[in-house]
């Protein structure tokens, strides 16, 4: 059976094994939701602080209840969270949720997401999907990430490995629109990749918009943001 395929299958099956990247108030409830729809879910972050909190059943995110960490870490195993990135090849989707701040000059600071694709790249393997969730300008997912994932994987785009982006959209700590409830965009490098991301997200949010390219789906989160901005203004 074809890559695609298998995970395609995966996924209907809601026997995917997902992997998120990034704990903060983004990661975390996405994690949760994940977990909360059947999934399991290793979390990955480099905060050993957040690891270990988690690992004890407690949370660090004022609007997150202790309880919601404690069943799926600690009594019924769907969730578990590492600093050990090698752990990568043991998840079948990847979504990559890491801060994208601005420098000094207001450019946008895109190491974190550069250090990430260094860190996951020699851990994949045929068959799984990787998602960038991080706000940033078109073109990233095609110009910076899928070169270091290619060049650090040695897979195929498209064929072996599948790269789609699909914008976070966390209201943190609105209860009328948590995670499930807000409609996700998501574009792909390529037709397998967008249908893949679009089976993942459509288990576990309300609605998903599936957009022609990545670049499509990173001008919709900035002329998102631009909207809010003004209208907060």
């Amino acid at each position: 059976m074809e890559p695609a395929q298998t995970l395609k299958r995966l996924l209907e099956e809601n026997t995917a094994k997902v992997g998120i990247v990034g704990l903060g108030y983004v990661g975390l409830p996405l994690l949760l939701e994940f977990v909360e729809h059947g999934f399991d879910v290793l979390g990955f972050d480099i905060d050993a602080r957040k690891v270990d909190a988690l690992s004890r059943g407690e949370s660090y995110i004022r609007y997150i209840s202790a309880d919601r960490i404690r069943q799926p870490f600690c009594q019924s195993g769907k969730a578990a969270a590492t600093t050990d990135f090698s752990r990568i090849s043991e998840v079948d989707a990847i979504l990559i949720c890491v801060p994208t701040p601005l420098n000094k000059y207001r450019e946008p600071d895109l190491s974190y997401v550069e250090k990430t694709a260094h860190a996951i790249a020699p851990h994949l393997r045929a068959g799984q999907l990787v998602v960038l969730e991080s706000t940033t300008y078109p073109g990233t997912t095609d110009e910076v990430l899928v070169p270091i994932l290619r060049a650090g994987s040695k897979l195929k785009i498209g064929d072996e490995l599948f790269v789609a982006y699909s914008p976070e959209r966390e209201d943190p700590g609105n209860r009328e629109f948590s995670t499930g409830r807000i409609p996700k965009v998501v574009g792909g490098t390529d037709e397998h990749s967008r249908d893949l991301a679009v089976a993942l997200y459509e288990k576990v949010v309300c609605r998903v918009v599936p957009v022609s390219s990545t670049r499509v789906a990173e001008a919709t989160k900035l002329l998102e943001n631009i909207f809010r901005s003004v209208n907060i203004a």
